[in-house]
């Protein structure tokens, strides 16, 4: 089972990414797909869900309107794309996959959910 993300970089405050993550070694719409990010000194905090089966989603309050999940089944992928960046949002970006029903629920959806993670990508926004 493997996790890779890429697409981290630097970009100025304001500007956008697209984050992937790209799966291998697990029927990739039998999990729910989840970004988390983990600043300096900070601890890893979710960001957003998706099931792939479903297309239902999650997302964070600070990300809401700014970030969007979406999944490419035929390519076992989920993109997240990032507008409207922040200094805030500066962090290692890690994407894992966990088991539904329910992972990406608001009272579930947390690192006790996740069965695998990959190994990151950093996002920095700075001008």
């Amino acid at each position: 089972v493997q996790l890779v993300e890429s697409g981290g970089g630097l970009v100025q405050p304001g500007g956008s990414l697209r984050l992937s993550c790209t799966a291998s070694g697990f029927n990739f719409e039998d999990y729910a797909i989840g970004w988390f990010r983990q600043a300096p000194g900070k601890e890893r905090e979710r960001v957003t869900c998706i099931t792939p089966f479903d297309d239902s989603t999650y997302y964070t309050d600070s990300v809401k309107g700014r970030f969007t999940i979406s999944s490419d089944n035929s390519n076992n992928t989920v993109y997240l794309r990032m507008n409207r960046l922040r200094p805030e949002d500066t962090a290692v970006y890690y994407c894992a996959a966990g088991v539904p029903p329910g992972v990406c629920a608001d009272t579930m959806f947390g690192d006790d959910a996740m069965n695998y993670w990959g190994k990151g990508t950093l996002v920095t926004v700075s001008s």
